[in-house]
Order: C-alpha cells, then structure tokens, then sequence
C-alpha cells in the first residue's frame, strides 16, 4: 500500500488485514529489515520478531512502513560521486541545514498511516504504534506526539541519551538533551500505555565500509543493545512521570535473554502491547503471498521523494530568509543567529590570566605564544607578533589572522612551502607592513576529535563555534588591555574555515572593528544541501559542517548584515573549486545593495582574482590599512 504524507511525499509498506477488526497498530521495523522480512514474508529477519504476523491474527489491522535504510546503494550523484555514507545519513546532512531530519520525517510517515486507520476504522478502534530499534525510536517519538496511540512498544532503543554522540549522526538532534532524554518522552506518553523491552540485535559497528569506486566521507558511528543499568535507570526515571499521573501500571519493562541481549518480541512485552488495545494475543502463520512489491525500487522511491522535497525547500529558502530579514532589528536578528544557530555559551566570566612565551625572534619582530583562560578547563591560544619598531605609549591596530581546517597558527607566519601555497604567511607579511598580529589557534582540527565536539555539542544546543565565540570573546577582552593596542582598531581576517570564523565570529563577538572573509564566502545554504553539484559538501568527510535551520535562518549575505555598518571584504579566486564565483556573486550582490542602502558601500569590496583556494592579499591589504587607519609602507 501507499499512503500520502506532505506535498510530494508518501510512504509505502504492507497492510495486514485479519477478516475481523478489533484493533490496528503501525508497526515499524529496523531500518535495516523490510516490511516483508518483519512479517516474515521474505527472509531475513529473525522469525522472533515477526509478531506482526502474530497480532493479524489477533484482529489488529497492521500497518507496517517501509523505512530509509543504512545501505549506501544511492547515496551520491552519478555526475559528481558516490559516497559511503547510509542513505539516512545522505539525507540527515542535506535536510538538517533545511531544519528537517531523517526521524521528523519518518514519524510524519507513521502518523499518516495513524490517519489512515483512524479513517479507516468505523467507529474507531484503539489504535497501537509497535517498533524494534530505530522502529522503536520512531514509535517512542510518534507517541509522544500523538494522544490518539493507545498503546506503545519500544523494543530495543530505550536508555539513557547521554552518549548519543557515540550514535550514528542520523540520531543527532539539535538541543535534545536540553529538554529530552527517552524518559522526558514517556512523560509526553502518560498515562496511555508504554512498553519497554530491552532487547538486542541491532548491532551496527559503523557506516558501510568504502567500496571501490566510492568516497569515504560517512561519520562514525555505531548502535548496540547497551548494558541493561541504561536502561533500567532511564525506565525509573520515565515511571516516575507515570506514578505522579497515578498510572504507574501503564509503564512496563520486559528484558529479553541475558542482560537485555536477547531477540525482540519477547511474549510478556506482546501481551502487554496487546492488552491495552484490548486483544487477547493468538498464534499465527505467516501468508505467503504469490507477488510481492521491487522492494529496492521501493526504497529508492521513498529516499528519492525526501530529497527531493528538502532540495526544494533549499531552493525557496532564500525567499523565507528575505521575509526574516526585510524589516528586521538586527539586534534581536544577532540574538536570533547566535541562540538558535550559533547556540549561546556565557560570555567569559573569568581572568584572562595570559600566559606567553617567546617562539619567534626576527629581526623585523618577535613573537610570543599565549594562553588564555576562558571557562574553568578551557582555553584560548595563538601566536602575537609585534613589530620591533613599535615605540612606547603608541598604541597600533591589530589583525586577527585565522588559520583554516586542520592548520596551526604558525601556518599563517612561515614560509615553509606545504603552508605557504594556501597562506602566502599573511600574518608574517601584516607584521612587516607594521600591524600588531594575533594569530589564534581555532579547535577544527584533529579530524575526528573536534567533529567529537560538536556531536557532543549539538545535543545541547550548542555547536563548535559556540566555543569559539567565547575563545574570541576572551582573546578581544584580552587584546583591549595591551598597551600598545587601540582597541577600537582590531580588524578579523581568515581563509577558509578561518573564512567560516569571519562569518561567524564579528556578528557576534563585539570588538571587531571589520571582517575579511577569504576563500569561504558563497551560497553557503546550497553548498551544505545539494545533492548534485560538486561544491556539495555533501561528498566530503565535513560531516560537522550542517548547522540546524540555517538555511532558514541565514546565508552568508544575512551573516555579512550583522557585520554591517563595519567594513567587510570577500576573497575569492576563480579557479577555488570550492567557491563557485557565480555561487559568490549572488550573495554579494544582496550585501552590496544592503551596504548602499545604507549609504556606507565604500565600506564593502569584493577581490576576485585568478587563483586557487588561497590568501590573495592584495586588495585586502589595501583595505585593512584604510579601514584600520594605518599608513602603507613606502614602495
């Protein structure tokens, strides 16, 4: 059967019909078991859990959705690459930006079939929502939602969320564990009934291993059955919503095996699922039908539509964005992008407390590496230059010269040739033109350990650039009390991820006194959701890089708006793949014409220049020392 569900979307699966009706339930496989495998119709899965079959014959009128899987069959684009990535992830990385998510879409799909049986059913009948593993997810979040589900399982997903960074990325939320663990969600399930079972089998050790042909870029990630004490503990704390309601009866758990190891489908937990929707539990065979549905164009279908549906939001996004913005305070719009894009750390409350020492002794300047103290075991780093003729009492501007992905501080200083190619020692050549240098070092770096932070983070509201909002929150609070620095001249500069910071960083962090973005600037919406350009990040291992709704919130225009009245200079070069100059253009042309309407267009540039992804430094040079009020050096 098939079902509509949005505009453009539907869901597909099996519909089990007894020849008497007394009850109906959706019932959710794994993702990675077909509706046919869950009703035992094909082989596959393990014959415990086909109980589907079992409540049929009961007289349930079963719904069973056919859900996006973990292959990696689609995921990709026949004209840019094929990727490793779960076909839930391909789709998590393109629908987060659009703030959609794999799991809000497929709980739309199971409460369409709820629709479907309740039209269906006259009178109406109680009505159950069943699911194993990422099923029992989306029955636990269905439920949530829904008061017209009567009864819940939730097989072999319920415990405590604290590690779900630990999880494959389709399970990251944006700010869920700010409100939510699983037991806040059988809260919203009270007083109707909730059944747990701890069960295993669904072991996933990570993403599908890289065949040939195909880019490694899936996140890490892995699901197992977990110790039992996780779940135990979150079930205590979901009674407890239960007994305050005075239905403590209405929650149950069911173990399955040794430890909670055991197959899904246990007995007591069917019964028990049964009972609330009024059916007593019989034996059953499965049918064996002679036709049944092309079960991978099935699944190809269902992704397809989803794509389809988010690439269509990316494509109007810029009409919602205009609609934000058009007669905005850009004070509350700041606060806007900073606590739901950004996510919002305190600003620093404590000493600096600088620590340095000096790395660099030239005979045009010295540097010194410093340490900073941001919250109680974080820190803030880089590397200060001072030119050698800076006299006593002066005080001169200050460039803040970021780094990109995977670099160092020093990478911005040394003309060691790996570094040079991308950086052209920018810091070092400031330096030389008579600029106070800060380089800092940002935490994008280390591979998977800062991807770490922010899967960590995300559940909490809370994103990478959150911590570095604070670190430079701090470093400026720092800077502001050298002697030799005019706190009202202290001007931002970085090149690619250090770019990103140049969008992130001055429309929050007060005290920068302009921006210059180099080799990030671009439709960033489109760059993070296509699925079929090669800007597309989409295809490469930057799976940190989505940030919830942004697409509906800000592009780099609306972001180089809060930069405004402050100058503000984009870095592009013609042959930077990945900054398509047409993609470039039309953000800048919405920041020109929002720097002109406000009578300031001498304070915006843009210098595109026949290079690579690189510092070009040319105009930017000229525009830092016009804006910073710092003479040339003499030819």
């Amino acid at each position: 059967m098939r079902w509509q569900v949005l505009d453009g979307v539907t869901a597909e699966g099996l519909l089990l019909k007894p020849e008497r009706i007394r009850a109906a339930a959706v019932a959710i496989p794994d993702a990675d078991w077909t509706p046919e495998m869950f009703s035992g119709l094909t082989p596959g899965g393990p014959v415990q859990i086909q109980f589907v079959n079992r409540l049929a014959a009961s007289g349930v009128l079963v719904v069973i959705p056919a859900l996006v899987s973990r292959r990696d069959e689609w995921s990709g684009h026949p004209l840019v690459a094929f990727t490793n990535q779960p076909h839930r992830e391909f789709l998590y990385r393109q629908a987060f930006q659009m703030g959609r998510h794999v799991i809000g879409y497929e709980v739309q799909r199971v409460l369409a079939a709820v629709d479907l049986l309740e039209e269906f059913a006259k009178p109406a009948l109680p009505i159950g929502v069943a699911g194993v593993g990422e099923g029992g997810l989306l029955a636990l979040y269905a439920s949530a939602l829904d008061s017209r589900i009567r009864s819940t399982l939730v097989s072999g997903y319920y415990r405590e969320r604290e590690e779900v960074w630990r999880e494959p990325l389709y399970r990251n939320v944006w700010g869920l564990l700010t409100e939510f663990g699983d037991a806040e969600l059988a809260g919203l399930v009270t007083p109707r009934r909730l059944v747990i079972e701890a069960s295993g089998g669904i072991e996933i050790g990570g993403p599908p291993a890289v065949r040939s042909g195909r880019r490694a870029s899936a996140a890490p990630g892995v699901l197992s059955a977990g110790p039992l004490d996780a779940v135990r503990a979150e079930f205590e704390k979901g009674a407890a919503y239960y007994r305050k309601s005075g239905r403590g009866g209405e929650i149950q758990i069911h173990v399955s095996g040794a430890n909670g190891h055991g197959p899904a489908g246990t007995e007591p937990a069917i019964r028990a699922f049964a009972a609330a929707l009024d059916v007593s539990l019989r034996e059953s065979t499965p049918a064996r039908p002679t036709r049944l549905p092309d079960i991978d164009q099935r699944e190809r279908r269902l992704f397809n539509e989803l794509q389809a549906h988010v690439q269509g939001l990316m494509h109007r996004s810029h009409q919602v964005r205009e609609g934000k913005w058009r007669n905005a305070d850009r004070d509350q719009m700041r606060a806007y992008v900073h606590d739901e894009l950004i996510g919002r750390l305190p600003t620093p409350a404590i000493a600096p407390s600088p620590r340095s020492r000096l790395v660099l002794d030239t005979p045009g300047y010295t540097g010194y590496e410093v340490m900073l103290d941001v919250f109680d075991g974080v820190i803030a780093s880089g590397i200060l230059l001072l030119p050698r003729d800076l006299r006593p009492g002066e005080k001169r501007p200050v460039v803040v010269c970021q780094h990109g992905l995977e670099a160092t501080a020093m990478d911005t200083i040394t003309r060691e040739p790996r570094a040079y190619a991308s950086y052209k020692a920018f810091s070092e050549q400031l330096v030389h033109r008579g600029f106070i240098v800060y380089a800092p070092q940002n935490p994008y770096r280390g591979e998977g350990r800062f991807r770490a932070i922010q899967r960590k983070a995300n559940p909490l509201k809370l994103s990478l650039f959150s911590f570095i909002v604070a670190q430079h929150q701090q470093t400026l609070r720092w800077l502001s009390t050298l002697a030799f620095v005019d706190p009202q001249r202290i001007g931002f500069y970085g090149l690619s991820y250090g770019g990103k910071t140049a969008m992130r960083i001055p429309p929050l962090a007060a005290g920068y006194a302009l921006s210059i973005c180099s080799g990030d600037f671009t439709e960033w919406t489109r760059s993070l959701v296509t699925n079929e350009e090669k800007p597309g990040y989409i295809f490469t291992p930057e799976y940190e890089t989505p940030e919830w709704n942004m697409g509906h919130v800000a592009d780099h225009a609306e972001l180089a708006m809060l930069i405004a009245p402050r100058p503000f200079l984009v870095e592009a070069g013609h042959r930077d793949a990945g900054q398509p100059i047409e993609w470039v253009m039309s953000q800048f042309g919405k920041v020109r014409l929002h720097y002109d309407q406000a009578g300031i267009g001498d304070r915006v540039e843009i210098d595109l220049f026949d290079g690579p992804h690189t510092i070009h430094g040319e105009a930017a040079f000229r525009f830092l020392h016009r804006h910073l009020r710092w003479p040339e050096p003499r030819r």
